[in-house]
């Protein structure tokens, strides 16, 4: 599936009221996030020794972040349906830097990122604090890969994973890559875990094009990230959590990858759906 890779031309610049925003927010969302990261990596310091790969304290500190994080930001955070109490992993469609904010805010989690993510600056130190699993898309590694990601699902990690392999702009839902779903049909997992998929939704502040929060393509981050300080109050994020699915229920991988696109995609409004559509054909 391919969509238009153009920018939102009609993003108006920022006004005087938007840059006042854009400041004070800023200002908060800074002293906020590292100072959360502060008082997790001096915590970390007595919880790794005490439960190695086992975080019992410092994930908390993770979701009160997240959560105050969308405050600041002016953005409700709503959410439908029950979270997966049984061991295993989430997936979830991504549309926006935002993601990482939205499904930490409400649910003890640990992202599975690409390898890159850890060399970035700011981004690359908060996403090692907070216990992220780096990969490298490379199929030699594909058994490493595996015993890593049995290590974290027995220390009784939620590992959340975005299969799609890239954001889009929220619009629509690219077909799920099977590869990172093999992981969990290793003999010493199969039988006990479980896939929760989750659809995250965006909607924009009043008087925004639909795709205000979307973060997609070759977007530069300091752009977006002034538009969504600049944004009046009003936007939302919607978290979705759909029925569990057993793996043991499913006969491989991609079995399993596709129900769980399909469940993500029931949960993303027809609406939205068809504009991309619209803009996939204008």
């Amino acid at each position: 599936m391919t969509w238009t890779s153009d920018h939102p031309a009609e993003d108006a610049p920022i006004r005087p009221l938007g840059w006042g925003r854009v400041v004070v927010r800023g200002l908060l969302l800074a002293a906020l996030v590292f100072g959360g990261l502060v008082v997790l990596l001096a915590l970390r310091l007595i919880e790794r020794p005490l439960f190695g790969l086992r975080r019992p304290w410092t994930p908390y500190i993770t979701q009160f972040v997240c959560r105050s994080a969308f405050y600041i930001l002016g953005i409700k955070h709503r959410y439908e349906g029950t979270q997966m109490k049984t061991p295993g992993a989430i997936v979830a469609n991504h549309s926006s830097w935002l993601d990482i904010f939205a499904l930490n805010a409400r649910k003890r989690v640990y992202f599975v990122s690409k390898s890159e993510v850890a060399n970035w600056p700011g981004i690359g130190w908060l996403a090692r604090a907070t216990g992220t699993v780096f990969i490298r898309r490379d199929p030699r590694e594909a058994k490493v890969q595996t015993e890593v990601f049995e290590a974290r699902l027995l220390a009784g990690h939620k590992l959340l994973f975005f299969p799609e392999g890239t954001s889009t702009d929220g619009l629509r839902l690219l077909p799920f890559k099977p590869t990172l779903f093999q992981a969990f049909f290793a003999k010493p997992l199969r039988e006990r875990l479980s896939v929760q998929p989750v659809t995250v939704i965006y909607e924009a502040p009043k008087g925004e094009g639909l795709r205000f929060y979307g973060w997609w393509g070759d977007m530069a981050f300091g752009p977006h990230l002034l538009k969504t300080l600049s944004a009046p109050r009003g936007g939302q994020v919607w978290i979705k959590y759909h029925r569990p699915l057993a793996v043991a229920a499913f006969e491989d991988r991609k079995a399993l990858a596709k129900a769980a696109e399909a469940a993500v995609r029931d949960g993303l409004p027809a609406e939205k759906l068809a504009a991309g559509k619209a803009y996939d054909t204008a």
